[in-house]
């Protein structure tokens, strides 16, 4: 007697779906210059992942309706990606038209500040944006001169800065408390002194970050970003050995090094690309001909989702 044939397997999804939600996202973006993609992620990313989820549940109930009647099976699982699809399309309609009513309506606010060191030798800077541009540089005669420019109806960002036994402690968040799903149109823009030691970490939840730290004395950099951009400069001399962490969900991560200090970097992706130039294979991880032969070094850690990571020494 002949046995009934088992249901194909099932092929998990997931990933996929994810990309093809990313690729709508980032080709409206291509084809529509005024739209932000940073903002809708930020925004609309739970729903992406109801969507993946719902999609899931319908895969189990057609499974096990096809597992119990021995009937067809393919099919319905294309009509879920193509439901999923028709979804994103009119989500992302929706978006661009209320991202369009909300600009046209806002009005920018525009703050500064000036923080002086206070005799700290060493300062620690803890730096929460919730989306939007993070742009950090040096040239400041202060500890640091902060730019913030942020939507009407909002409160400018909170500064706080204390020094304890010769040790600054500076904080700058979002005022209100929805950290990580708030307004996309915020951009900070904070000139540092080159001359303090700084260990900064940086949780940004979606947006993009130019981080031009070649001249900063920088001994420890820690980021943690849910869905952007990263472009960090590295390529000046090192004063101190600098450890450097980065943690991306969706997005890119384009890091400058430079030759004449020693590198040692590694770089993970779930789904992606790792590009290097100028640095070498060795073991899991690259270096550049200065690693072990200077008196300081840059240690650099990499862990991307979904996206991009290039490496390039200067």
């Amino acid at each position: 007697m002949d046995q009934p044939p088992f249901p194909p397997r099932r092929r998990v999804l997931t990933g996929p779906i994810i990309l093809i939600c990313i690729g709508v996202i980032f080709l409206v973006a291509n084809l529509v210059p005024s739209f932000n993609p940073w903002e809708i992620l930020v925004r609309y990313w739970p729903v992406i992942l109801i969507l993946i989820g719902l999609g899931k549940v319908w895969d189990y109930y057609q499974f096990r309706r096809y597992t119990g009647t021995g009937g067809g099976g393919s099919g319905t699982e294309v009509s879920g990606i193509i439901i999923a699809v028709v979804l994103l399309t009119a989500l992302l309609a929706l978006a661009v038209w209320r991202t369009g009513r909300r600009r046209a309506a806002s009005v920018e606010q525009h703050s500064t500040q000036s923080i002086d060191l206070q005799g700290a030798k060493a300062v620690t800077a803890n730096l929460q944006i919730p989306a939007g541009q993070l742009n950090i540089d040096g040239g400041s005669s202060h500890l640091v001169d902060t730019d913030f420019r942020y939507d009407s109806g909002e409160d400018p960002p909170k500064v706080n800065y204390a020094v304890s036994n010769g040790q600054g402690d500076l904080t700058l968040n979002e005022s209100g408390d929805h950290f990580g799903i708030g307004p996309g149109d915020n951009q900070w823009d904070l000139h540092f002194n080159d001359s303090v030691p700084l260990d900064v970490t940086v949780q940004m939840g979606a947006g993009q970050g130019n981080l031009h730290m070649a001249d900063l004395d920088l001994t420890h950099l820690e980021m943690h970003m849910g869905a952007g951009q990263v472009d960090l400069d590295l390529a000046g001399a090192r004063r101190h050995d600098l450890s450097v962490d980065i943690q991306g969900g969706v997005g890119q991560a384009r890091i400058k090094l430079p030759k004449d200090v020693g590198v040692r970097a590694h770089a993970s992706g779930g789904i992606g690309s790792i590009n290097v130039h100028g640095l070498t294979k060795d073991g899991d991880a690259y270096v550049n001909q200065a690693y072990g032969k200077t008196p300081t070094s840059i240690d650099v850690e990499v862990h991307g989702g979904i996206g991009e990571i290039d490496l390039d020494q200067q």
